[in-house]
């Protein structure tokens, strides 16, 4: 059993993909769901839905998209994702998922859960779709600087991730870069380079985009800074061209024709590509399971949201990253 609690005040529309979420993942998975926000706006509204299995906890406050909260604001914080955290710090339930400014994620992560022991930096974890399957990319932008240290944790953190959840026996692990070389890349990957090369990890090198893509690694380490470039630009390129083949497959009634034979085909790509199909992605580092999804975010992709927090709650994936963070420690 994995209790998930859910931050109803995260999405860019929220509640209503939040209560939509919460209702359908409380019928398909047979768990109850934990919806923090304000009572007087959710209880209502779930009353009305006939919602069951779903309990709200209150929280008065909402952590906006445009919020900056200091340090001693976020220790006394009301807000939904302070309370959902505190729900899983105090055992009442197994993991967390928002919607929400990822920065506030990260912030009431820090304060709420704190980091495992022997952290150095928590990284935002992806799964990107490449040939064959998903490779675990990090960090995806919680830290824009990096030292190389940071990189080589990552790696460690990305490994356990692709064994608990993709089942990778030893993910092959790579740095990216501008070139597959070792002398390749900026100071960052120079210095990193024999450092992953020393660590446990299964490190093959440096892999360029086309690398990544064609799956040749399991997990594929960077900066904060140029793994989000990166996540946004593959999202918009596979965003443009679904919207290029839709256009021209029905640009003419011979196309028209041809797009009815592969449309499942198109249908498996679309899917495939599709962010809605994983939800959200891990804060791996932080000491509580903390996933976090787009603001756009509709009902589907928040119960696959909550899809994903309970298959990592259900991996151990907690209990391997510690245990894995303290064999590097004692390494």
């Amino acid at each position: 059993m994995a209790k998930v609690v859910l931050d109803a005040m995260g999405s860019d529309h929220y509640p209503e993909p939040e209560l939509e979420a919460a209702v359908e993942a409380a019928r398909l998975f047979g768990e109850e769901i934990l919806l923090v926000g304000p009572e007087d706006v959710l209880g209502p509204r779930l009353a009305a839905m006939n919602a069951q299995n779903v309990r709200v906890v209150h929280a008065p406050d909402v952590f906006k998209m445009t919020d900056h909260i200091s340090a001693d604001d976020l220790k006394k914080a009301q807000n939904s994702m302070a309370v959902g955290m505190r729900l899983v710090r105090e055992g009442q339930a197994d993991a967390f998922v928002t919607m929400g400014n990822t920065g506030g994620a990260m912030a009431n992560a820090l304060i709420q859960l704190r980091r495992i022991r022997g952290v150095m930096r928590p990284a935002l974890t992806a799964l990107f779709p490449v040939k064959n399957g998903r490779t675990v990319v990090l960090d995806i932008g919680a830290n824009a600087e990096c030292k190389p240290e940071y990189l080589v944790q990552f790696a460690g953190m990305g490994s356990v991730y692709a064994r608990s959840v993709l089942g990778v026996e030893n993910p092959r692990v790579g740095m990216l870069s501008n070139g597959e070389e070792a002398g390749k890349g900026n100071e960052l990957v120079k210095a990193a380079y024999p450092l992953l090369q020393q660590s446990s990890v299964n490190f093959i090198g440096n892999v360029e985009g086309k690398e990544l893509f064609q799956g040749e690694a399991d997990v594929v380490v960077t900066d904060g800074f140029t793994g989000n470039v990166l996540l946004k630009s593959s999202e918009a390129v596979a965003k443009l061209l679904t919207e290029v083949l839709r256009e021209q497959i029905y640009s003419s009634f011979r196309t028209k024709i041809g797009g009815l034979l592969v449309r499942p085909a198109f249908g498996h790509v679309r899917a495939m590509l599709d962010p809605a199909q994983v939800g959200a992605i891990p804060l791996l580092g932080i000491d509580g399971l903390v996933f976090v999804g787009h603001g756009r975010s509709q009902a589907q992709a928040v119960v696959s949201a909550i899809r994903q927090a309970r298959q990592a709650v259900e991996v151990g994936l907690l209990d391997a990253l510690r245990s894995a963070i303290e064999a590097g420690l004692r390494n």
